[in-house]
């Protein structure tokens, strides 16, 4: 499942009656499925997730 940053309100509808609501500037993980439509869409862009700083790596 691939990460993406949304650069645009997309609702997506994995199936009838169904709605998830991503709003712009939010990173999340999505279906692959979800994420094509959102890139083809232009209202995504797929995205590396940062990993996170253990407490010994952090600055200091």
């Amino acid at each position: 499942m691939p990460w993406v940053r949304f650069t645009a309100d997309f609702d997506w509808k994995p199936r009838p009656q169904v709605t998830i609501a991503y709003r712009m500037g939010q990173e999340v993980n999505v279906t692959t499925l979800c994420a094509a439509r959102a890139v083809s869409a232009s209202m995504a862009v797929r995205i590396k997730k940062a990993k996170k700083l253990n407490a010994d790596q952090g600055e200091g």
